[in-house]
């Protein structure tokens, strides 16, 4: 059994826009009331019952608060009781410390409510286009991009900047069988958003740097706004729409890069990154100032704009899906370990690009010999140490069908 989520994009009525919008307000409402009592009220609580306050508790009261008040009563109560479980979810996550404290949910930033799965009903109308049917919101088309399989967990609505969008949560019946492709090594770089040891090298479209000029000048439009003004209003709606297509055309990237080397190779290692550690600001403090605090934060939005992270997330459950497995190995020097001796030396890599082993005298692009020494650290030098020739898989991938410049783009992405 295996989770996916598949989205598609609404075309609902007016009508329906606003019954969205309604379901959006009553259910962050309950949220951040639900939020309210576990963080202001706990102590009054537990002395006034002699227990905490948990989620069937807060569910008894929704009850209540639903005969109370007609407009609350007029959204489907799943939704809420969603959004009640949310909150407990979040603390959980809080007291195991994987997550912060909860905070409010705001306007704007959380219009998004769930039905389950079992409460929704779904048609096919043509080749393009199907409809979802709701719970006190009736039949609403969406735009069908790719077949729905397997059980319906949950959907989720949820605006973005370019409208409405429903997310199903589906469990699928799969049944991985052994993947005998070769292993490949994979360098993740700022030059080159990927770099295989086969020689491939794989980059993020241009265009996301156009796209990126252009949401600088639409931010420095919306500082010189007056806030609650119409202009500061469409100018914030055009900064949302350009972050959100720059989202939307790094993702689509991802997903055909992730599933073309998920197709092609059973084993893939990559390095094991901290993302957030290598983005951390350099600024310092008042005492301590940092030292090229304007440089490292140029280096940081280039890192962040590559989208490593969920690069990794995306090819992980592609792999596993046929069978693959990715792995992950220590990053340090591999950008200064020739992949052929196994020598470690800095002045090995004469710029971005070259590398030049100052010991054997072996040539490469520099992205490709680490993703070699990449490959290697999980056969050969995971056992012996570093200086040792290639590994038979190495040697494999070598031979293997060679696949140059960047992927073209999908005609209807799927993956």
């Amino acid at each position: 059994m295996i989770s996916r989520g598949h989205v598609y994009k609404l075309k609902p009525t007016p009508a329906q826009t606003n019954l969205f919008a309604q379901f959006a307000g009553v259910c962050r409402l309950i949220y951040n009331l639900a939020l309210e009592q576990r963080r202001d009220h706990y102590r009054a609580y537990r002395r006034a019952t002699g227990h905490g306050i948990s989620y069937p508790a807060q569910a008894r009261e929704l009850t209540e608060l639903r005969r109370d008040h007609d407009w609350i009563a007029a959204v489907h109560v799943t939704p809420q009781q969603q959004a009640l479980r949310d909150l407990d979810r979040a603390y959980q996550n809080w007291f195991k410390s994987v997550a912060r404290y909860p905070s409010p949910r705001k306007r704007g930033r959380n219009d998004t409510f769930r039905f389950q799965g079992r409460e929704i009903e779904t048609r096919r109308l043509n080749s393009n286009w199907s409809e979802v049917r709701l719970p006190k919101i009736g039949w609403v088309k969406f735009r069908d991009t790719r077949p729905l399989r397997g059980k319906i967990n949950n959907v989720t609505i949820s605006l973005a900047s370019n409208g409405w969008h429903i997310a199903f949560s589906l469990t699928i019946e799969h049944e991985a069988l052994a993947n005998i492709a070769p292993a490949v090594g994979i360098d993740r770089g700022v030059a080159n958003t990927l770099s295989l040891s086969t020689g491939e090298h794989m980059s993020i479209p241009a265009s996301l740097a156009d796209l990126d000029r252009k949401q600088r000048r639409a931010q420095r439009v919306l500082s010189r706004r007056k806030r609650g003004s119409r202009r500061y209003a469409r100018a914030r709606r055009r900064v949302a729409a350009l972050s959100a297509r720059r989202a939307r055309i790094r993702r689509d990237w991802h997903h055909r890069a992730s599933f073309d080397l998920s197709r092609r190779f059973g084993t893939v290692v990559i390095e094991d990154l901290k993302t957030r550690n290598m983005t951390g600001s350099a600024r310092g403090t008042l005492e301590e100032p940092g030292r090229n605090v304007r440089q490292k934060s140029g280096l940081n939005r280039s890192i962040l704009n590559q989208g490593w992270h969920i690069f990794e997330t995306l090819l992980a459950y592609k792999l596993e899906e046929r069978g693959g497995t990715l792995l992950k190995v220590p990053a340090h020097y591999t950008s200064r370990t020739c992949s052929v001796c196994g020598a470690v030396d800095s002045q090995s890599r004469e710029n971005q690009a070259s590398f030049v082993c100052t010991t054997c005298g072996h040539r490469d692009h520099a992205d490709s010999n680490a993703a070699k020494v990449i490959l290697r650290r999980n056969t050969a030098s995971m056992l012996v140490e570093e200086g040792h020739q290639l590994s038979v898989e190495t040697r494999t991938i070598g031979e293997a069908e060679r696949h140059t410049g960047n992927l073209r783009p999908s005609g209807r992405g799927r993956c």
